[in-house]
């Protein structure tokens, strides 16, 4: 007999050599049917795998996140049975779960082209092969035995992925007529999968390696319900018309030119304010928070960023050395702000009385991403940081990360961003080679970061392996209007530049201390920020943000004199204002305001230029009735002060 315990810590014993799937049996039937995964001392295993000693365990559901990697990943093996048996010959190179659904790369062979056309036709194998409910075997295999496999079906490939792992390690799984290299886990068996949709056809470099050979990557989404293939298609329908490339074209917010290079935005005169009211908007709260605005350059000597151990983490992903006319002398576009806010700590000698100190910029970095992974304002080359770091003592530190915590929250709140949880990011318990610093170091950073969570009642969850190279941090995933989440804001405590830049205090002991690092950036980066925003709002900002707060609409050229006199009003009392003077019918004046997301439409004619007043319309819920120029002020003005009371 076997103990087992559950995520409730309650233990019930079992014959050695039950499965995860066995034990949901146990429970109810009704909990097997959804049972797709399971955890077993923390590592996700195949729902059907026998468990062999005592364990703790958790049975994991669609809805779970592992449930649904499960899910896809076994979705994406189904879909390559489908194409193997539909294209003979086809070569497989990865084919992995992803947030939404999964794709695999593959290389068709000389001549055979893949294209969206294609894709009913491998639904349609999909579903025929998922009917005949195959079970997805796991074998272990030696590396002798696994690379004669693939050398016969001549899948360079695989073989190039099996040259890199270790004997004693290597795994199969076969449903079907289809095996495939992998660890797994996977579903018992193909049934699982109800409802499948191909979403797209796209190219992929083997490997991310531009050098490399071009395959075809298909995507496409299951579950295991139809009910939950329509309704993530109505979400996809959604995301299309709230596209921040799209919307951020039609109201002018932004743009990009070839000529200027791929992944650098520029913000057109409507983008550009918006984007300079949320900087307002944050500065008003960092100075609340006793934080102080700095600038630093756009560059940097390499020398920096090899102390702060940025050059040899982010290397590859940053633009070549710019090399000056001294020899050996090399600068970097700057991939991150901190190495010049430790510099500046540096700046002179500090005393424990002095700290915190916080330091704010909104500094512009560059990252150099891949052409094909480049994406509107979400991934680009050139972003702008909401940047800042803290310099506090060891007893400082809780007090300190819990106030950013409050400025995030406030952020989210002032923006309508309800609907988020946090995310712990630890270390990777395997693989500590990617980090920098000591353990005593990591685990007091992980401790406080916990506690600081626990403290402001935050629902978080724990994720190992993200944290960054120099520290562990809390994400903040923000769920849109339409369901889909988002990393949104970071908190991250650092012990490590400290210690690389030589960074000390001195103490009340009159001894030199050295300072805790936070991180933060409660937006992010700017651009991905406001993309997020559109595609949340549907464009639709908050009255305080929005770039036109009303427009007015004169029924006819003999009211424009009139209009002219409400606009200079409503201008002169911080409403920003339009005035629409085409010579255009009413109701299409207010169809395309309606358009360009304008809150408030003032209508102008003969009876609102006799009694002084305007007929006032507001998106998304019609007439309002007749205001004074004055009182229409007045009503805006307080409109915008409830929603960021709190930062006046």
């Amino acid at each position: 007999m076997i103990k087992i315990t559950f995520p409730d810590n309650s233990v019930r014993e079992y014959t050695e050599g039950i499965s995860g799937l066995e034990i949901a049996k146990s429970i109810s039937n009704s909990l097997a049917k959804e049972v797709v995964a399971v955890s077993v001392n923390d590592e996700i295993w195949d729902a059907s795998r026998p468990i062999s000693g005592d364990a703790k365990i958790k049975l994991h559901k669609f809805d779970d996140d592992e449930g649904k990697h499960a899910f896809w990943h076994s979705s994406a093996h189904l879909m390559a049975e489908a194409l193997e048996s539909l294209y003979p010959g086809m070569k497989f190179g990865i084919g992995p779960a992803i947030d939404n659904g999964f794709y695999y790369d593959v290389d068709p062979g000389d001549g055979v082209v893949i294209t969206d056309a294609d894709l009913p036709k491998i639904e349609a194998k999909m579903k025929e092969l998922a009917s005949q409910k195959n079970t997805y075997n796991r074998e272990d295999i030696t590396k002798p035995e696994v690379l004669d496999l693939f050398k016969k079906k001549n899948d360079e490939y695989k073989l190039e992925l099996i040259n890199e792992l270790e004997d004693g390690t290597i795994t199969l799984y076969k449903h079907g007529n289809f095996t495939d290299l992998c660890r797994g886990p996977h579903l018992p068996d193909t049934s699982y999968i109800k409802a499948i949709k191909l979403l797209s056809v796209a190219g992929a470099y083997w490997r991310g390696d531009e050098t490399r050979k071009q395959l075809t990557r298909v995507y496409g989404i299951t579950f295991p319900k139809q009910k939950q293939l329509d309704e993530y298609l109505e979400m996809l329908e959604q995301a299309k018309a709230r596209d921040h490339r799209k919307l951020g074209r039609e109201l002018e917010l932004f743009m990009f030119s070839q000529q200027v290079g791929m992944g650098l935005p520029m913000w057109l005169p409507k983008g550009a304010a918006l984007r300079e009211r949320l900087q307002d908007f944050l500065k008003k709260v960092q100075k609340k928070y006793g934080y102080e605005l700095v600038m630093t350059p756009h560059i940097g000597h390499k020398d920096l960023y090899v102390t702060s151990g940025h050059y040899a983490k982010y290397g590859q992903d940053s633009f070549r050395p710019i090399s000056t006319p001294q020899e050996g002398e090399e600068f970097l576009l700057k991939p991150m702000n901190c190495p010049h806010h430790c510099e500046m700590y540096k700046f002179k000698p500090r005393s424990y009385k002095e700290l915190p100190i916080r330091y704010a910029e909104f500094g512009t970095v560059y990252r150099y991403e891949q052409s094909g992974e480049l994406h509107g304002l979400t991934r680009v080359r050139g972003f702008t940081q909401d940047d800042a770091h803290i310099f506090c003592r060891p007893d400082q530190l809780k007090d300190e990360f819990k106030k950013v915590i409050d400025i995030i929250l406030y952020i989210f709140k002032t923006l309508d961003f309800a609907n988020f949880t946090t995310q712990v990011s630890l270390r990777d318990k395997e693989n500590t080679s990617k980090y920098i610093g000591s353990d005593e170091n990591w685990d007091k950073a992980e401790q406080a970061i916990i506690e600081a969570a626990n403290e402001k009642g935050l629902k978080t969850i724990v994720e190992y392996g993200e944290a960054a190279f120099y520290g562990p941090k809390l994400d903040f995933m923000v769920k849109d209007a339409i369901g889909r989440s988002w990393q949104l804001g970071t908190i991250q405590v650092d012990y490590n530049l400290p210690e690389r830049f030589e960074l000390e205090y001195t103490g009340s002991d009159d001894q030199k201390h050295r300072p805790v690092m936070i991180h933060r950036a409660p937006f992010g980066s700017m651009e991905r920020f406001v993309a997020v925003l559109i595609e949340h709002t549907a464009g639709k900002f908050p009255l305080w943000l929005t770039p036109e707060q009303a427009i007015i609409l004169p029924i006819s050229e003999k009211y424009h004199d009139y209009a002219e006199k409400v606009l200079n009003f409503l201008n002169n009392s911080d409403i920003r204002t339009l005035i629409d003077i085409r010579a255009e019918k009413i109701g299409r004046k207010i169809r395309d305001a309606e358009l360009k997301r304008i809150p408030y439409l003032l209508i102008v004619g003969e009876r609102e230029a006799e009694n002084g007043t305007v007929a006032v319309r507001k998106q998304g819920e019609g007439d309002k009735g007749a205001f004074s120029a004055e009182e229409f002020a007045k009503l805006v003005n307080k409109e915008v002060e409830e929603q960021t009371a709190e930062i006046q």
